[in-house]
């Protein structure tokens, strides 16, 4: 991905301006990217894993268009979840996988032309979590929850976009770019205030979380290719359901409303001109209970988020077992 003093889609649009010049001769010296090292290229691809490997319903869906273009710079999607075994036994257990297609254009240059240089990265994550609850109340509708997390990620760039220079002499950097590849493992944890109150008319759960993983990379295409990211997010979220009056397969038929706001730090902070997330959520959820054993409730939700400059949209499917 690009990485800039400001880390920001706007500096990669000003780099993707420059104007491309004939080459007049193979002997000329090998085509580097212009600011910048790889140093930080690989930092900034860690730093974009970070929002698929943590845990965060904003983030899971998530569009960045280019305003001239209108071709999606940025697009995320991250699905997951948690429970808790029982009220007698508090062990919690969580899992999350996340993907993300990041296209930045460079500007590449031999000293004597320059050239735009369009790639895309896709970045995939697989993040685990193990927690135990802590009741704070006598009735245990708010629960204490530290949370011990791991997680492993792969980011791989397509070199197709980049065929017309790929084939040409180039530096190091303009290869991680082009057909690189870097491989990271995070460890870290989170803590969560987590309130549930269920009642016969209306059901209520309201979460408090901040997580921090800590990715490192390791393996990877170029062994100068190293770099690593602080992965913080805050995050709330809250939920309420309640019976429509509809009785489908002999139970009632819920409505759901979401509400989920997250707070990106540390390496986030910025790396895609906003530090805050917003997603509200409407949808409906079936109680099979009475015809199969194997879930208990099916919830279709649709999401709507937004940020500084930027939206997203998605339909969710969920199970309840």
């Amino acid at each position: 991905m690009a990485m800039s003093t400001a880390m920001s889609l706007g500096t990669l649009a000003c780099l993707g301006q420059s104007t491309a010049a004939h080459a007049e001769s193979a002997e000329r010296p090998a085509f580097h990217v212009v600011g910048g090292n790889l140093q930080k290229r690989a930092n900034g691809v860690l730093a974009l894993m970070g929002y698929s490997a943590v845990p965060d319903l904003s983030a899971s869906s998530l569009s960045i268009r280019n305003g001239t273009t209108d071709n999606p710079s940025l697009s995320m999607t991250q699905f997951g979840g948690g429970f808790t075994i029982s009220k007698s036994m508090p062990l919690y257990l969580e899992g999350a996988i996340g993907g993300s297609r990041y296209d930045p254009t460079f500007v590449v240059s031999d000293g004597a032309e320059r050239r735009r240089l369009p790639t895309r990265w896709t970045n995939v994550s697989a993040t685990g979590g193990i927690g135990w609850d802590f009741p704070l109340t006598a009735d245990k509708e708010l629960v204490f929850r530290p949370i011990f997390n791991f997680s492993l990620a792969q980011a791989v760039s397509d070199a197709q976009a980049a065929q017309f220079i790929i084939n040409r002499h180039v530096e190091r950097d303009v290869d991680f770019l082009t057909n690189g590849s870097l491989s990271a493992y995070g460890l870290g944890g989170a803590v969560m205030l987590d309130f549930e109150r269920v009642r016969e008319d209306y059901e209520i759960d309201i979460e408090w979380r901040y997580t921090y993983i800590r990715l490192q990379s390791f393996g990877g295409s170029s062994a100068a290719a190293r770099g690593s990211s602080d992965a913080q997010t805050a995050n709330l979220y809250a939920r309420w359901r309640a019976p429509t009056g509809a009785v489908v397969l002999h139970k009632p038929l819920r409505y759901v409303l979401e509400l989920s706001h997250s707070t990106y730090l540390g390496s986030q902070a910025g790396v895609l001109g906003f530090n805050h997330l917003t997603s509200f959520g409407a949808g409906l959820e079936l109680d099979t209970s009475a015809v199969t054993k194997l879930f208990s409730r099916v919830r279709l939700v649709g999401r709507y988020a937004f940020g500084q400059n930027i939206s997203g949209a998605s339909l969710g499917l969920a199970l309840s077992f």
